[in-house]
Formats: C-alpha cells, structure tokens, sequence
C-alpha cells in the first residue's frame, strides 16, 4: 500500500485531504456553493443603505441600457466584426503589429482612439477587434486608453468648467499616457509578443482582401455613424449646434454606407430596400425614440449579412463579440452601481467617505481618487460635472487630476471585459500602470499648483 493512500493516513483530516486533492473539481464546486450560499445567508437586506444600493446598481444597469446598448455597443460590435471579418492580419501587423514601426504603430493608435470619444466600455469590442487581428499589445493599449481618455470635447469642457490649468494638464497628461503606458506593456510583454507575432504571421499576406480606399470608406461611415448617434449635449455653441443635427448627419451617412453595400459590396438593391423602409417606418412612427430605428437599422444588416456566404462571417464575428462583452459588461455596472451609486446618489460607500479621502493633495488622497476613478463607470463627458461636484465639497486639485486621468479609461465592468481579451496578468499591469501614472501626475499637480 502506498503512503499516499487513504488506509495508511491515520487522521479523518488527512483522509478529507486525500479526496479533496483526487476530486479538485468537487472541491470547487462545492466552495463555490458554499461561499455563494453564504453570501446570500449574511446580506443585510432589510437595511435602508443595502436595499438603496441594490436599486442604484439596478437603476444604473437599466440607465446603461437605455443610453449605451443600443446606440454605443452595438454599432461597436458591428465595427469590432467587420475588423475580423474584412481586415486581413498581415495588413494590420504590418502597420500595428509587434514588429512595426513603433512611432507609425503608437501614432496611429492614439490618433484613430482620440478620434473616437467614446467610454470606457464602448472601446472594448474595438480593442478586441484590432489585437485579435495581430495588433501588437503596446499599440493596442494606447488604443484602449486614448479612446475613452483623449476625447477633445471633454478636455474642452474640462478647461471650460475646471479651468484652463486643469484642462490642459489633463490634456497633457492623457497624451503622455496612452503612449507611455502602451511602450511599458511593449516592453515587459515584448518576447512574448514577439512569438505572437512569429505565430500570426504564418499564412498571411500583407495585402488586404478589398481596396484600401473602400476598407477605409468602409469603417469610416461606420465610426462616423457611431461617434454621431452618441454626440452629447455639451456647454459649447458649436457642440450643441451639431448636437440639434446629430440624428440628420447620422442619416446621411447610413444613406452614404447603405449606398457603399450596395455598389462596392454587391449587396442586393431589394434587401437594402427593404431595410431601409423599415428603418423609415420606426423613425416615423415613434420619433421620440430614434434608438428603435437604429436597432432595426444594425438587425437588419445582420440579418442580410447572415444570408451572404461572403458576408457572414461579419455577423458571426459580431455576435461572438457580443456574447463575450455585453453579460461582463452589465455585470460590472450593476455592481459599479450597488457598490458606489449613480452620480449624485448613494451606494454602499457612502459618498462622505469618499470626501473625507479626497479633501487634500496628499499622496494618499491622490491615490484614492485614482483607484476610485478606475472603479468608477463613466459615461463620455460626465466624469466633469462629477469632479466639479467633488471639488465644490473640498476635493483637492491633484486628487481631481488624477480621477480625470484614471476614470474615463478604467471602470470596473472595463477591466472585467479587457481580462478576458488580454488574461489577468496583462489587464492587472495595465489598470496598475494606469492608477500608478494617474496618482504621480495628480500628485505632483496638486504641490506645484495647490
């Protein structure tokens, strides 16, 4: 008999021990029920501040929903598929991959996240596109991070509402970011990345399988509808005045991409038709909710890319994206929501608390504000009235500079999606680089310019 078995261990521990380590997948199950169970045992519900959170991460979920599935993640979607559908690897490691010129790499990523301004979440099925399509890991961080943290018209407002030092050193400080943060993750990731790249490019040409220019035409309607459809009021004339037509441009360029399908794509006239007749009959009939005429726009083009062999691997890509994304994503705002409240509201934390820790411009205070900030869910532009909030209650000016840098390019429904694109390893470095940057910056702000 061996000295492992259960007859020669003379203990009930050491027996309990034996099994637990022949059945690891019972032992977890049952941990998991165990600890789940418990969980559900201990909650203090019935009290008034428990119930409260639980209804804001509920209201917050249901606000997410309303403002953001439809109009942001969808058309997100929909892009992130078309690039696994129509970009070819090598096209996008020629110009992006490990092996590419790191300032066209980084240059590019950055230009192209800044032209975006989209949130936190909306940025995801993007991100996941491009490095899924062999985009090296630096350059795909500094896409991620500057989609959300470069947006023009929130360091505008910024400047306007917070003032111009504050503006512009959010502006500064954003910029440096998405490429620093993009090289150190380079850096560290560099052999492995190397080998990813030796991997993907086996098989691969550089050429892409359709012209540049209606690749490029292609995917710029695409943005253009989303950026757009999503364009927010702001207190800015010029803003507002685009704002009062967003819903005018983003029917010219679906008329514009609708036209493409049609004459570069080879998509059938009668189909196209067809959809946008239906696309016109709910903008019609229910005006006040233009999101119903988008949804049946963006399911529509599913469906007929669905039915096209050439075409379906468009839709495939997309609802792979969505499956993987949206049930992370609602998770970690309901859970954003129960844990910290709506803007304006309470959540667990109380928002006292959150105060009390920030009141200064010392290195502890700024370090809380970033890590608040990453925990925090954004939507684009709101992360200025939230900090001017702050500030009116003795929010300190460094620990506000470092929620504007963290905040908008981390939340928590964020990190949960970004761990299943790049593992936990990568998006722990990341949101750490993030938080660490985003306190230095703020600190060093708040003792030159208390």
């Amino acid at each position: 008999m061996t000295e492992s078995s259960p007859t020669s261990t003379s203990s009930f521990a050491g027996r309990l021990l034996y099994l637990a380590k022949e059945n690891p997948n019972q032992v977890r199950w049952l941990a998991a029920v165990v600890g789940i169970f418990l969980l559900i045992y201990f909650l203090p519900a019935g009290t008034a501040r428990f119930d409260n959170a639980v209804l804001e991460g509920i209201r917050l979920t249901h606000w997410y929903a309303q403002e953001h599935v439809i109009l942001c993640l969808l058309p997100a979607f929909l892009i992130a598929g078309a690039m696994a559908a129509y970009l070819n690897e090598g096209a996008v490691m020629r110009y992006l991959g490990p092996n590419a010129s790191k300032p066209v790499a980084f240059g590019m990523a950055s230009v192209s996240g800044t032209l975006l301004a989209v949130c936190s979440c909306t940025v995801l099925p993007l991100f996941g596109g491009i490095y899924r399509r062999g985009a090296g890991l630096g350059p795909a961080i500094a896409f991620l991070y500057s989609g959300p943290a470069i947006n023009i018209m929130a360091i505008v407002v910024t400047a306007k509402v917070l003032g111009l030092e504050l503006g512009l050193a959010r502006a500064i400080g954003a910029i440096v970011f998405a490429v620093v943060i993009g090289v150190i993750m380079h850096l560290i990731y560099r052999r492995e990345e190397q080998a990813r790249a030796t991997k993907n490019s086996r098989g691969f040409s550089g050429e892409l399988s359709r012209p540049l220019s209606q690749i490029g035409v292609f995917f710029g309607l695409m943005v253009g509808i989303l950026v757009f459809a999503n364009w927010a009021a702001a207190d800015s004339a010029v803003w507002m005045t685009i704002h009062a037509y967003k819903w005018h441009i983003t029917a010219v360029l679906s008329g514009l991409f609708a036209l493409l399908l049609i004459r570069r794509w080879n998509w059938p006239l009668h189909q196209v038709a067809v959809l946008a007749s239906a696309v016109a009959i709910a903008a019609v009939l229910v005006p006040s909710v233009p999101e119903l005429a988008f949804a049946v726009g963006i399911i529509g083009l599913m469906l007929i890319a669905t039915l096209r062999d050439e075409d379906r691997e468009w839709a495939e890509q997309s609802w792979e994206f969505t499956k993987l994304i949206m049930p992370l994503l609602l998770v970690g705002v309901f859970v954003a929501g129960l844990l910290l409240g709506r803007p304006g509201e309470e959540g667990l934390i109380p928002s006292e608390w959150v105060v009390l820790a920030v009141g200064d411009n010392g290195l502890r205070s700024t370090f809380l504000a970033s890590l608040l900030g990453g925990f925090m869910y954004f939507s684009t532009l709101t992360e200025v009235p939230i900090v001017q909030g702050l500030i009116g209650n003795g929010m300190g000016k460094g620990p506000a500079l470092a929620l504007l840098l963290a905040g908008p390019a981390l939340s928590l429904p964020n990190m949960l999606v970004i761990r299943t694109i790049i593992g936990t390893q990568k998006t722990l470095v990341y949101c750490t680089l993030v938080v660490v940057m985003a306190t230095l910056s703020g600190y060093l702000y708040g003792q030159f310019w208390p």
